[in-house]
């Protein structure tokens, strides 16, 4: 009896997202936040309040100015947990989620001590301030010192020119009525485009085909 060839199992390769300067792709939905954050240290004032959705690219910008400014980068959720007083002294700081639930004390007490001590602080959030259910007037305070500036979701366009990026990141050529297809079909997120891309890579690798668009439609259908 003869044996069966077994479908090729994917190799998972350790595949890290580019998120230097020269990565990010400049739209009118994100212009404004880059212009704001590759302008440091000419900031217009000392905090700064980078507002957008889930996968708009709040995180990459926060990562181009971390590598201009060697900011400290934290997660709003364990500014209770750490020495604010030691973090501004050594670098300025990036607070990453800040929407609902914060710790407002200790954020307080991050933005004194960074005015003391003359660092700059980035805060990223999915909202402005004024949905967070703030209860320490300082706290609203401070922040409406903040430089406002929004990431909006990406259009077509962005998108488009993502997924171009991603595949030839993963030296994958996709022809452009697939990419076409998948644009006006999937999530509209940064987030989304990284997730369905892998998910692309592994099914192509596993059947040992190109990506087309029935492919693209099998992958999609599983996603519902």
């Amino acid at each position: 009896m003869s044996e069966q060839t077994p479908s090729q199992l994917p190799l998972e390769l350790p595949h890290e997202a580019a998120l230097g300067q020269d990565d990010y792709l400049v739209a009118d939905c994100n212009r404004a936040a880059f212009g704001l954050i590759t302008s440091w240290p000419d900031w217009p004032s000392e905090f700064v309040l980078l507002a957008g959705p889930v996968g708009a690219g709040k995180t990459h910008l926060v990562s181009i100015w971390q590598q201009a400014s060697g900011a400290t980068v934290i997660p709003a959720s364990s500014l209770g947990r750490l020495d604010v007083l030691s973090l501004v002294r050594e670098a300025p700081v990036a607070v990453e989620d800040a929407q609902g639930g914060i710790d407002q004390e200790a954020l307080f007490h991050l933005l004194n001590a960074a005015r003391d001590a003359k660092r700059q602080v980035l805060i990223t959030s999915r909202s402005w301030p004024g949905s967070w259910n703030l209860t320490l007037p300082d706290l609203a305070s401070r922040l409406r010192l903040a430089t406002p500036v929004e990431v909006a979701e990406p259009d077509d366009d962005l998108l488009r020119r993502v997924l171009v990026k991603l595949f030839a990141d993963r030296q994958l050529f996709v022809e452009a009525p697939v990419i076409e297809f998948l644009v006006v079909r999937m999530e509209r997120s940064l987030e989304a485009a990284n997730q369905i891309v892998a998910r692309l890579d592994r099914e192509a690798l596993a059947a040992q085909r190109r990506i087309t668009r029935p492919m693209v439609a099998a992958v999609l259908s599983r996603e519902i």
